[in-house]
């Protein structure tokens, strides 16, 4: 597997990571736990390095799962975790609360749940309005200071949260929904990470799965699956946004790759400093996407790409207006 390092920070993590939330949330009831930890382990003997949970995934489960999973493996991986909820049991619902002294609780749980003497990089899941953001970027320095956090990390920041918050403590890296299908970041985000010197880290590089190409107007989804009320995936959104998967098989044909593969190998070509984290429960997927990092797309291939995505319109939100509103503008 490729090491690509994020941004000038010099933290070294495996091209292609891997979001672990799916496993305990949000696509369906949680995965069986001996199931999850065996894919786990198996991304380590395949090379990846880099993996992304929450405290607020499955109210502090997943957490625990990859800290199990992972704990063979100190010092051989990179784990990221996020704090910004006021509630985990409750979820994202119950609002936002970065306040100093909540940051340092949840860091404090998050060792223990993770086995870990100090987290590799630690995010802010959701900006707090209500939290002046050098207070939250000088709370992280304090634990990095003490030794229990290395890196500092924003999440669905804006441009001009990241330049206040690194002005306080250097900002390792960027984590933002970024995809064929979901290109914002390229505005404002990606250029404020190149001045910087900070990694992106891109969630949802598959379009929560729709970019995989085994998603149509008549899939249906478990009752828990909160896709049910993304307006991306409405019936009708799906069947229109299918242009976008078409478009993709065209070129896995020809490089004898999958649409997944090829969505991966597209961000991966856009900066050197990116490293995406697609998130499965399956060997066989978690082997699909680390293919993705040996393929090579030619100048010619990304012009092609380009040029017909810039056709296609994408039709539907991203996220129902209620998840929308905790975006930072």
């Amino acid at each position: 597997m490729q090491k690509r390092k994020l941004g000038r920070s010099g933290l070294e993590v495996s091209a292609i990571g891997f979001g672990a939330m799916g496993m305990s949330q949000s696509y369906g009831p949680a995965g069986p736990r001996d199931e999850m930890i065996r894919v786990l382990r198996a991304a380590v003997e395949r090379g990846v390095t880099f993996f992304d949970t929450a405290e607020v995934y499955g109210a502090g489960h997943n957490e625990e799962l990859v800290g199990e999973s992972l704990a063979p493996f100190k010092g051989r991986v990179v784990i990221a975790t996020k704090f910004g909820f006021k509630d985990p049991a409750a979820g994202p619902g119950a609002g936002l609360d970065s306040r100093p002294e909540h940051i340092r609780q949840v860091a404090e749980a998050s060792l223990k749940r993770l086995r870990v003497d100090a987290i590799d990089l630690l995010y802010q899941h959701r900006v707090d309005p209500a939290v002046p953001i050098e207070d939250v970027a000088g709370a992280v320095k304090d634990l990095i200071k003490e030794g229990k956090v290395k890196h500092f990390g924003l999440s669905e920041a804006s441009a001009k949260t990241i330049r206040r918050a690194n002005a306080v403590q250097p900002v390792t890296a960027v984590q933002s929904e970024y995809s064929l299908w979901w290109r914002e970041p390229e505005k404002e985000i990606l250029p404020i990470c190149e001045e910087l010197g900070i990694g992106f880290v891109p969630f949802s590089p598959l379009g929560k799965g729709f970019l995989t190409g085994k998603i149509d107007e008549t899939t249906t989804f478990d009752s828990s699956d909160f896709r049910n009320s993304i307006p991306r995936f409405t019936a009708e959104n799906r069947k229109s946004n299918q242009a976008v998967v078409e478009m993709l098989g065209r070129i896995a044909e020809r490089k004898r790759a999958t649409p997944a593969q090829i969505a991966l190998a597209w961000l991966l070509a856009q900066k050197p400093w990116i490293a995406p984290i697609p998130g499965t429960r399956k060997i066989e997927r978690l082997e699909e996407n680390i293919g993705a990092a040996s393929i090579e797309l030619t100048s010619t291939d990304l012009r092609e790409i380009e040029d017909a995505a810039s056709k296609i319109p994408v039709q539907g939100a991203r996220y129902p207006e209620s998840a929308e509103r905790m975006i930072d503008r």
